[in-house]
């Protein structure tokens, strides 16, 4: 789904945890077939191979895919690399569309918009002995409170990528990234506009956290979707996909 010649800023989707590019292809049919879509595998994941132990090598990894002039879409882990990568490399990164978006997924005493530590050390001592169940369950707790949960988790249960030998060490990495990353003290170098889209009914990261966010970014816009999940995305497509484009040509 690319083009030389159109006029339209070319999209990067970057997925979340433990998934591949192909939890995309729902939205994918709802973007104009002339626009540029580019569809990086996180390192590690999927078919991408893996990168060092930080956010920023993370990042790093996946410059290469990203064209001049983007857009980044993130989604989870996806919108924290996207951040990332926007006060990293923001000469390639023209604007940021986050989708279920935290600056930091772990709560503190200064941070209550998110899980507890213990919950995800659980997720991460659990992933070690029971790597499929481990995600399994965190399949469960993004599709919980969607209007489509049945959909959503299943389109996301085809979209894993395998808890095997070969990629176990990059998904148990990051985990530890989602447990350990907080970009707060490096928001204010990003300045790309930025749109926000969040499930009102997101149990992985309340909206409470992407409303924090959105006021400490440059035009930060927030739009919740009303009976959605982590993912509204996936239930919502048609309604995402035009607000990312209207946003992206802007």
């Amino acid at each position: 789904m690319s083009t030389a010649t159109s006029p339209l800023r070319p999209l990067v989707l970057l997925h979340g945890w433990g998934l591949s590019a192909a939890v995309w292809k729902p939205l994918l049919g709802h973007l104009q077939p002339q626009r540029a879509v580019h569809l990086p595998d996180l390192p590690g994941h999927g078919n991408a191979a893996p990168a060092g132990e930080t956010l920023a090598s993370w990042a790093d990894a996946l410059l290469p895919a990203l064209p001049d002039d983007g857009v980044l879409v993130g989604w989870s882990l996806g919108a924290q690399l996207a951040l990332e990568l926007a006060q990293r490399h923001p000469e390639k990164v023209a604007r940021l569309v986050l989708i279920g978006a935290s600056p930091r997924f772990t709560m503190c005493e200064d941070w209550p918009h998110g899980l507890s530590g213990a919950t995800l050390d659980d997720f991460r001592a659990q992933f070690d002995s029971a790597p499929e169940a481990t995600q399994r369950r965190f399949v469960a707790l993004q599709s919980l409170g969607d209007r489509a949960r049945k959909q959503v988790a299943n389109t996301l249960t085809d979209s894993l990528t395998p808890a095997d030998s070969s990629h176990h060490a990059a998904l148990a990495n990051g985990l530890r990234l989602l447990a350990e990353t907080d970009l707060r003290p490096r928001l204010s170098r990003i300045a790309q506009p930025a749109r926000l889209l969040h499930g009102s009914e997101d149990k992985l990261m309340p909206v409470t956290a992407a409303e924090w966010l959105a006021g400490q970014l440059p035009g930060g816009r927030l739009s919740v979707f009303g009976q959605s999940g982590h993912a509204p995305f996936l239930s919502r497509p048609a309604d995402c996909a035009g607000l990312i484009e209207g946003f992206a040509d802007e």
